[in-house]
């Protein structure tokens, strides 16, 4: 069996070594021709993510490549810390933290050091059984096509026509990095500050760098085409006046600052084809308040990999990885769009962190 897989990010490359692990030949055709168009971005690995790199041994350079955390603080409006709470459960290894870019580009350099080739500048633009089409002209050629291609999914759009779109979160998050050690810090912790008209995030790395997020509640088209500065000015002003870090730690910020507006996609009626399927943002993509978009993804792209190493032909294997990740991503899905909307607290998270995938455990049909 040969696979197709339509995306270059964490689904996409992560997939492609599980299925290399699992004795089936795969190669990765990317849309953009580099990475870093969201320098500023970044994002949080969980435990259970961790677990998921650790089933096909890709874990290393990751842990290389970023940095941890102990645990969450929750800090109110008036700057009091109300909570803190520990990530040691029961021995799992914690959280990990790195650029969106840099993450990218570590899987990317993994898997081409395991021997899949990664092609850049391949944009699909159609799809049909046993070849993918990409918009230069070129072809390749599987007997299964694999869709990590996002929330914007072409592959989604072949699969079912009819899908749903994208559904917008009703915030804009702005994300921003800072080498100003003069700021407060926050080491080896996750501090989240609930204000009176926003929601920001921030930790410190070991150098002294301080990695910020800011949810801002807007309306999708409110803010569209914003520049760096733009971006850092909008969440500035959220904070401003405030007795938070929020607005000292935004000021100090140059242009490492990328904005955007949140969707997520709490419904894809179908997952697969007899010979296509979705994998991570593509197939249930959350908003970012619960903080697993990537370790869904990384959880994922190990069953789907194991699912086909172990059951007789795609349709099988796609109909067993559909049962064992629905309930569970969709699950995740309307947890996190209740934090967004603050009609839920974030306790309660070992559900998530909790999972185990065993390698070496038999997938039935």
């Amino acid at each position: 069996m040969r696979a197709v897989i339509i995306g270059g990010g964490i689904a996409g490359t992560v997939t492609a070594m599980a299925l290399r692990r699992a004795g089936i030949d795969a190669s990765v055709h990317e849309a953009y021709p580099s990475g870093g168009e969201d320098a500023g971005a970044f994002l949080t690995i969980m435990h259970n993510g961790m677990d998921a790199l650790r089933a096909i041994g890709a874990e290393g350079p990751v842990v290389e490549n970023s940095f941890g955390a102990v645990g969450l603080e929750l800090v109110t409006p008036d700057g009091r810390t109300v909570d803190r709470r520990s990530f040691d459960i029961d021995g799992l290894a914690g959280p990990r933290t790195m650029t969106r870019a840099s993450l990218y580009r570590t899987l990317q350099e993994e898997a081409i050091s395991r021997g899949i080739a990664v092609e850049r500048g391949k944009r699909l633009v159609a799809a049909s059984p046993g070849i993918a089409r990409f918009e230069d002209g070129s072809t390749a050629e599987g007997d299964i096509l694999i869709g990590a291609d996002g929330l914007r999914s072409v592959v989604r759009t072949i699969i079912d026509p009819d899908c749903p779109p994208p559904r917008s979160t009703g915030l804009d998050v702005v994300y921003g990095y800072t080498t100003d050690t003069s700021v407060p810090q926050a080491p080896s912790v996750y501090r989240m500050v609930q204000s009176l008209h926003a929601f920001f995030g921030y930790t410190s790395a070991p150098d002294g760098s301080t990695y910020w997020f800011a949810r801002l509640p807007a309306a999708e088209g409110v803010r569209v085409g914003l520049s760096a500065a733009e971006w850092r000015a909008a969440a500035f002003a959220a904070f401003d006046g405030e007795p938070l870090p929020a607005a000292e730690i935004i000021r100090s910020t140059g242009d490492d600052v990328f904005g955007g507006h949140s969707y997520d996609v709490p419904l894809t009626p179908v997952w697969s084809t007899a010979s296509m399927v979705l994998v991570g943002d593509a197939a249930h993509a959350a908003s970012p308040a619960a903080g697993q978009g990537a370790s869904m993804a990384l959880e994922d792209s190990v069953v789907l990999a194991k699912c086909l190493r172990d059951l007789p032909d795609a349709p099988t294997a796609f109909a067993a990885y559909e049962r064992l990740r629905r309930a569970r991503v969709e699950k995740l899905v309307a947890s996190s769009a209740a934090l967004s909307s603050g009609t839920t607290s974030d306790e309660g998270r070992n559900w998530l962190y909790q999972h185990h995938i065993e390698w070496d455990e038999t997938i039935a049909a």
